[in-house]
């Protein structure tokens, strides 16, 4: 079977984020590795783009003459610099991440509080059993792994890389539905509504401290889990 031709760029014009490219190392340094990818200018792949793990020396990964496949991290073509990496990046970049949104992701780890999502992003996602459904008491229950699941993600922490996500994925805003089919109020009427309102809003000022009591929750779920 013939090897699959891979279409090099020929100029830094060319280059994009996440292009898979061939290239050899022609020097290192302390910091990194230099590689021809066939362009004008050298790209440079960090010691720390090396491998997923960390990476003492540059050296203990490629050496002057080395054949590798690498990435399009970053490409500045009037600083003709090129940054790339020979960790795979992820289909999904975190600043295309928001809250709300709803992505469809496979069930790749299963624990007994929750599963963890691949939503294409750099790390799965925490789905707790708790947002699951009211009913379910074990993850089993509902779910297997490798499994296709659509999910909301719940809320993000890029500092810390954490995706929080829920298989609720309706929203229970009907504010504007509300307004626009709402009929004429008594006094009374009125009134009973204004009450409603405000206990709402403590409601939901009782939903964010839970909210971030549950992110701590999820940060030590996370490090335990995640060995982190």
């Amino acid at each position: 079977m013939p090897e699959e031709t891979v279409v090099q760029p020929t100029s830094i014009q060319e280059l994009q984020p996440k292009m898979s490219l061939q290239g050899t190392v022609t020097r290192t340094e302390l910091y990194g590795a230099f590689v021809d990818i066939g362009v004008e200018r050298e790209g440079l792949i960090h010691i720390s783009r090396l491998a997923p793990q960390r990476t003492k020396k540059v050296t203990d990964k490629v050496s002057v003459g080395d054949k590798v496949n690498v990435w399009v991290l970053n490409v500045e073509p009037q600083e003709g610099r090129i940054g790339l990496t020979m960790v795979e990046p992820p289909a999904v970049d975190w600043d295309e991440l928001t809250e709300g949104q709803v992505r469809t992701g496979h069930v790749v780890r299963m624990e007994r509080y929750g599963v963890f999502v691949d939503i294409g992003a750099e790390r799965p996602g925490l789905l707790h059993v708790r947002e699951m459904g009211q009913y379910v008491r074990n993850p089993s229950d509902v779910l297997r792994e490798g499994e296709e699941i659509e999910v909301k993600i719940l809320s993000l922490n890029r500092r810390k890389r954490q995706i929080d996500l829920t298989m609720h994925l309706e929203s229970e805003d009907l504010s504007v539905e509300e307004e626009e089919d709402e009929p004429f109020l008594s006094p009374m009427e009125m009134a009973f509504r204004d009450a409603n309102i405000k206990t709402s809003a403590r409601k939901s000022r009782r939903d964010n401290k839970r909210k971030r009591r549950r992110s701590n929750d999820y940060e030590d779920i996370y490090r335990r889990t995640l060995g982190e």
